[in-house]
């Protein structure tokens, strides 16, 4: 099935880090307000404060490089100062200086080696420690930069226990050491090394507590580097001392050829490229659409303008030259696609920049897209037949659905106005002005005994509770209108707000919380396969996850702990005298009183992720298929069993 990597309080994105002025500053600010603090704390003066900026990166980390985490999730912090750091070289590379990056990680530390032009030797310090400092500004020196707000460096700077810098450009040097975004030392000189840029940093203990470095997240990374940028060589070395180099000739054709593996496309890639973007795109028998979308070199993994300028290029171009009006859902339907474009001056959502604003992209590239579209299917006519075959069937499809959902939306109707099993929360994912969208959360949990324990506990602001009736339905193999002739996938689809498009998800995560023994198992699958079938796009854009709760309470009359794990209670057990444990098997026999605690601040998320698209074919057909015997063998073969 979907790989799953551990997020420890995966929902905000926020944080261990030591920032006991923030916390107090909250607890002043309740007690100001008339809150719960003892006494009232004036707001004058002396309670403004003006922080360097240093500092202020240091206090909002999430203003820079969004969530902290522990590098159990491809989003956690210092994965994204590993993407600074590497972001600047590939800004040498675009400007067509430098074909070479050397990525070495030892322990907690990643050095980063380029051979671009090399930060001007007079303003090395400068263009590492000050804010709004920096090459990125000017057009002519970097014409399609990811970062525009000389803060990326700065950031991995002011959060690094130990950072170094070092210039080379024509025979000498310049080096600078710093401490927390403190300058230590810096000197220069000559030097007989190659032009480029050296940066050295170590992640603070400090700010992001115990972590640990991934090596899948940080090759998936470089490998997407490598697709973006044809011709780049991309040589890491691992904490291991192993070695391993990507480079792309077909950039994002190889791209989609990876993700999609050995599942067969419906036609050849189509592959067009240009100075100021390029795309490729083909069809499977998938539902839904899939989309790979970049802004010089950055992963937009929530789309944005040139996605959806892309996609009404192609519509716009499948229809000129079939000379018909089809509907954008039939020609998308099945799709697998990359887009990337070069912009002088985009423009994020966030400084995380996973979704770009700019509006002005659309002027240029919907027509663009649409001639290189119909230039490709007049040029390929065997390829653009078994498109238009699949764009039919598609209509087919739908058409003879529409009645079916007619007919199971007026079945709802009657049943309830509401969603039957559903305890909505007040605020949703799709309120864009929504202050706590982000920590929107729906629960899918097993019967009414757990949804019982979890309703009086959840925060009645963002998180929903589904209750499931019963195991749901296998819908491996089965075609779409399954889920309107099923009342349980129908009901969590509109609960969801999935049908059209993600446009109308209603909640930021979706959590799995089924029980810890064999049948709980087999529900996290069926539902794992319902979301794989029909609404790949969820789980690949990082939105479902599972539920972590004790498996055992070791406690005394003085000390409780909750245990997750059979190393952990026996641990417990060492340290508490005379311990009573309980083994919980299932949600409901731990009381609300206990449980609120493993879905409020404490909570373990592990999110579910794809390796690349191809896997999820192979993984559905062998766990959730027909194949009775080889699963037989499979768990016979593989059975752990223990001597008592």
């Amino acid at each position: 099935m979907a790989k799953a990597s551990t997020a420890r309080s995966a929902g905000s994105g926020t944080s261990k880090s030591p920032r006991k002025s923030g916390r107090a500053a909250s607890s002043s600010a309740g007690a100001a307000s008339g809150g719960s603090g003892k006494g009232k704390v004036a707001y004058d003066e002396k309670a403004i404060q003006t922080l360097d900026a240093l500092e202020h990166i240091r206090l909002r980390t999430g203003m820079y490089i969004g969530r902290l985490g522990d590098g159990s999730n491809p989003a956690d912090g210092i994965y994204v100062m590993m993407k600074e750091v590497i972001d600047n070289s590939i800004d040498e590379f675009i400007m067509g200086v430098g074909k070479k990056i050397e990525i070495t990680r030892t322990d907690e530390t990643v050095e980063v080696r380029d051979y671009g032009r090399g930060i001007p030797l007079g303003k090395v310090v400068e263009c590492v420690s000050q804010i709004n400092t920096g090459g990125k500004y000017n057009d002519d020196v970097f014409q399609f930069s990811v970062g525009l707000n000389g803060v990326g460096t700065k950031a991995v700077n002011a959060l690094s226990s130990d950072f170094e810098v070092k210039s080379v450009r024509e025979g000498k040097y310049k080096q600078a050491n710093f401490v927390r975004g403190r300058l230590q030392n810096e000197k220069g000189g000559k030097s007989d090394e190659p032009d480029g840029t050296y940066i050295r940093f170590t992640p603070d203990p400090e700010i992001f507590g115990k972590y640990d470095w991934r090596e899948e997240f940080i090759e998936h990374r470089l490998r997407y580097y490598a697709y973006l940028n044809s011709g780049l060589k991309l040589v890491y070395t691992s904490g291991k001392g192993a070695s391993e180099t990507w480079q792309s000739r077909n950039g994002l054709k190889d791209l989609l050829e990876a993700e999609i593996g050995d599942s067969q496309p419906l036609y050849e890639i189509a592959h067009c490229q240009s100075d100021r973007f390029e795309f490729a795109f083909t069809h499977g028998n998938a539902y839904g659409e899939s989309y790979f979308s970049f802004v010089n070199g950055q992963y937009t993994n929530d789309g944005g303008t040139h996605q959806s300028a892309f996609r009404e290029g192609l519509l716009k171009g499948v229809n000129e030259y079939a000379k018909k009006s089809y509907a954008g859902e039939d020609v998308r339907d099945g799709i697998v696609a990359a887009i990337a474009v070069k912009l002088q001056d985009p423009v994020f959502e966030s400084q995380t920049k996973n979704k770009l604003g700019s509006t002005d992209v659309r002027t240029w590239l919907v027509p663009a897209v649409r001639d290189k579209v119909i230039r490709f299917l007049h040029e390929n006519a065997d390829d653009a037949k078994k498109l238009l075959e699949k764009i039919a069937l598609n209509e087919k499809v739908r058409k003879e659905l529409s009645a079916i959902k007619k007919e199971a939306r007026e079945r709802a109707k009657k049943v309830a106005i509401r969603i039957p099993k559903l305890t909505d929360c007040k605020i949703h994912y799709d309120e864009p002005k929504a202050k706590r969208r982000d920590e929107t959360t729906i629960f899918l949990s097993e019967g009414d005994s757990a949804a019982g324990v979890m309703v009086p506990t959840r925060d009645v602001y963002t998180q929903a509770i589904y209750s499931l009736k019963g195991k749901p339905l296998n819908c491996y193999g089965l075609k779409r209108d399954a889920i309107y002739k099923n009342e349980e996938l129908y009901n969590i689809m509109r609960a969801l707000g999935i049908e059209e498009s993600l446009d109308g998800l209603r909640y930021n995560r979706v959590v799995l919380a089924t029980d810890a023994d064999v049948d709980g198992m087999h529900i996290r699958n069926l539902l794992l396969t319902f979301f794989l079938r029909y609404f790949e796009e969820l789980v690949i854009k990082g939105h479902v996850y599972i539920l972590e709760t004790p498996l055992f309470r070791v406690r005394n009359k003085k000390e409780t702990r909750y245990c997750y794990s059979e190393a952990e209670r026996d641990a417990a057990m060492e340290k508490i005298k005379g311990p009573e444990v309980t083994r919980f098997k299932g949600l409901g026999e731990i009381s609300p009183k206990e449980f609120g605690q493993f879905i409020g601040e404490g909570i373990r998320l592990v999110q579910v992720s794809v390796g690349s698209m191809g896997e999820v074919e192979k993984s559905l057909d062998f766990f959730m298929g027909k194949n009775t015997p080889q699963r037989k063998d499979f768990i016979v073969e593989n059975l752990a069993t223990e001597v008592l």
